[in-house]
């Protein structure tokens, strides 16, 4: 009985010296998780920089591409059709 209370004791003292978490229990805990470090910073530092994002001049290529892509497949007649004039609303007026 005293070397329990001892065992237990220093167990106690040892947690509380090194920061350690007492589970005499033995419960599930999501104290092994918390005490990971956090990994995000290094997630999104991992990824370059995207530049066309920022660059005015890569966005409006990308948008004139874009525009002649569309303008080609209208003249071939496979554009988006007219507001109104979509498959819906050519089977609602059957």
């Amino acid at each position: 009985m005293l070397a329990a209370a001892v065992t237990t004791g220093v167990t106690e003292a040892r947690a509380r010296i090194f920061g350690h978490v007492l589970n005499p229990t033995g419960e599930r805990s999501a104290h092994k998780i918390l005490r990971k470090k956090l990994i995000g910073e290094k997630v999104a530092a991992w990824y370059p920089h995207d530049i066309c994002k920022d660059d005015p001049r890569i966005q409006a290529r990308e948008q004139e591409e874009r525009l002649s892509k569309l303008e080609m497949l209208k003249r071939r007649g496979k554009g988006p059709p007219k507001k109104g004039q979509g498959r819906r609303a050519v089977k609602r007026n059957k």
